[in-house]
């Protein structure tokens, strides 16, 4: 969360009182961990809790375990919040994030288009701030997308998220923090003059694309490299006035792991540039599709570099 953005819940979550609820309760079990951390220095790799954060996560993992380095995994642990929380505690050392998601939920800035001075910003940011370091882009966006149904958007001739601004009565779904988000549905809405006779169905990431391709919801917010959005037949609608900022991914890690251990730099730096954003849509429909297990489908990948 270009899209990609941010937890996707792939993994449920209430908004307001029930969201700081969730991240206090998951911090405290972090903390609880922390112990933990010291036998044998193993590195506490974390993600985010949907399938390709969990995927990204367990291929660092495996990297790092090929480095020679002991590892301890967290993943699916929940949103950009927590996982970013638990980096600033010490309760993790490395997880994968998106740079758009940093510069605006994190840092609170106002969506901007160009990728480098996104990445840029948030990696000096991170750095002053809380003394954590931004890898090298692992070669592909996955921004937030807007999908609808392919023979939906045809019969109702929608190609653009403009088109939707005339069309009141379509149903929407979303995760819980695109609808809270500074980059979300809000700003979004904004943007392009959007007013439905419904308010967004608020609900698990998981369930989003079963959703749709049962028509409970007729527009869903994805991301773009969502291995199910061929596997239903669905469309990504274009973002024809371009609100959605860059999310290039890579891994961010506690400053003085990157400096202290080399084979954090060495197994981190093998994996920039090698992962395109086809790459990563076939990756995550081999799990999210084919069910695959992510530790399965992190070893076949790393197996082909």
């Amino acid at each position: 969360m270009g899209g990609a953005p941010m937890a996707r819940r792939p993994g449920g979550r209430g908004t307001g009182a029930g969201v700081r609820r969730t991240v206090a309760t998951i911090l405290l079990l972090l903390a609880a961990l922390s112990g933990c951390r010291g036998r044998g220095g193993a590195l506490r790799v974390g993600s985010k809790n949907f399938s390709e954060s969990v995927l990204l996560g367990e291929i660092a993992a495996q990297a790092l375990e090929a480095a020679g380095e002991r590892v301890d995994r967290r993943l699916n642990l929940g949103g950009s919040f927590v996982c970013h929380r638990a980096m600033t505690q010490g309760d993790l050392d490395v997880y994968p994030e998106y740079t758009g998601t940093a510069y605006t939920a994190i840092l609170g800035r106002k969506p901007i288009s160009d990728p480098a001075s996104v990445r840029g910003e948030v990696s000096r940011e991170y750095a002053s701030r809380w003394d954590l370091i931004w890898s090298a882009p692992l070669g592909f966006e996955n921004t937030f997308a807007l999908v609808m149904r392919r023979e939906e958007a045809s019969r109702l001739a929608i190609r653009t998220i403009s088109d939707l601004a005339v069309h009141p009565e379509l149903k929407l779904g979303f995760g819980y923090e695109f609808v809270e988000r500074e980059d979300g549905y809000k700003g979004l809405a904004r943007t392009y003059g959007l007013h439905f006779r419904q308010a967004p169905a608020e609900m698990d990431l998981g369930l989003l694309y079963p959703a749709l391709s049962a028509g409970k919801v007729d527009v869903a917010a994805g991301n773009s490299t969502d291995g199910l959005i061929a596997a239903i037949g669905g469309v990504v609608l274009e973002d024809d006035r371009r609100y959605f900022p860059p999310y290039e991914a890579a891994y961010v890690a506690r400053g003085p792991i990157w400096r202290d251990r080399a084979a954090v730099r060495r197994a981190l730096g093998r994996l920039t540039g090698r992962m395109s954003a086809d790459i990563m849509r076939q990756l995550n429909a081999q799990v999210d599709r084919d069910k695959k297990n992510p530790a399965d489908v992190a070893r076949a990948f790393l197996a082909g570099l």
